[in-house]
């Protein structure tokens, strides 16, 4: 004689992933992260000044400056850029190397910070320049484009806040013409690795217990800067995200440690 199970109900488990520190389901983080962008969308780059003394600056220059020389229709897309500051970086190199054909698509799954770029586009008489190709509202996990239609990709500060990271780099994959260039610039987890351990202490307490305070103090919102430091030790190291890329099918990837592995540079090809 068989027993019949007591409970015949099917349970429904939600996946999780990360908010900061916090737990919490896949289908909540996007929308979490929306509001904290949301939020802090016209601090945005003075808090970037504030946090790291103006340093992130000196970064950004770099990573447009590894995308090298352009020619003929180069056409770049800046993931997670609605702040502009990536693509008017891009812009002066264009006219700098008479690159006038070169085009830079803007994409943000935030429109609060793609209305901010374009208010700075005004303001440094950016917004005429035909290079500046399109703002665009759109998912770095469903990117709106064709295949293989961007000589390089660039992503700043911005990917360790989607939830899925290998989708955001198959999608960078797919949208990469054959030979084009991967770019993220990221904050570190693995920060003064090979430093002594009072710097990572400091380095620590100063994340910690001064970034919050600094945004409350200058932006009026110390959760959302809470969040933002955690996100950084959330994220892969160097090595583990170097793998990633590799899985998705990128090639000849690299990277170079800024100012003692803060911030990070990736690089990786189409091939």
């Amino acid at each position: 004689m068989f027993r019949k199970p007591l409970n015949t109900s099917i349970r429904k488990f939600v996946t999780q992933t990360h908010f900061g520190f916090k737990n919490v389901s896949e289908d909540k983080k996007s929308e979490m992260v929306g509001e904290v962008f949301k939020r802090v969308a016209g601090k945005y780059d003075l808090m970037n000044d504030i946090m790291s003394l103006g340093i992130h600056r000196h970064w950004k220059n770099k990573f447009v400056q590894k995308i090298g020389p352009l020619g003929g229709s180069f056409r770049l897309l800046d993931v997670a850029g609605g702040t502009g500051d990536v693509a008017f970086r891009f812009v002066n190199a264009a006219k700098l190397q008479k690159a006038y054909a070169s085009r830079v698509t803007i994409l943000d799954i935030n429109e609060a910070m793609l209305k901010v770029g374009q208010e700075r586009a005004k303001e440094n008489g950016l917004h005429w320049s035909p290079i500046l190709e399109e703002w665009r509202v759109g998912d770095a996990e469903d990117l709106p484009f064709e295949d293989s239609t961007f000589d390089a990709y660039t992503i700043a500060f911005g990917i360790r806040n989607c939830t899925h990271i290998d989708k955001v780099l198959q999608e960078a994959f797919r949208v990469l013409k054959p030979g084009g260039r991967f770019l993220c610039l990221e904050l570190s987890s693995g920060a003064f690795s090979s430093f002594p351990p009072l710097f990572k202490r400091i380095y620590d307490q100063y994340s910690f217990q001064v970034v919050p305070i600094l945004g409350q103090l200058f932006a009026a919102d110390r959760g959302s800067y809470q969040y933002l430091v955690e996100s950084i030790r959330k994220f892969p190291d160097q090595n583990r995200f170097s793998e990633m890329t590799r899985k998705v099918g990128f090639q000849n990837d690299s990277y170079e440690n800024l100012f003692g592995g803060i911030a990070v540079l990736h690089s990786a090809y189409k091939i």
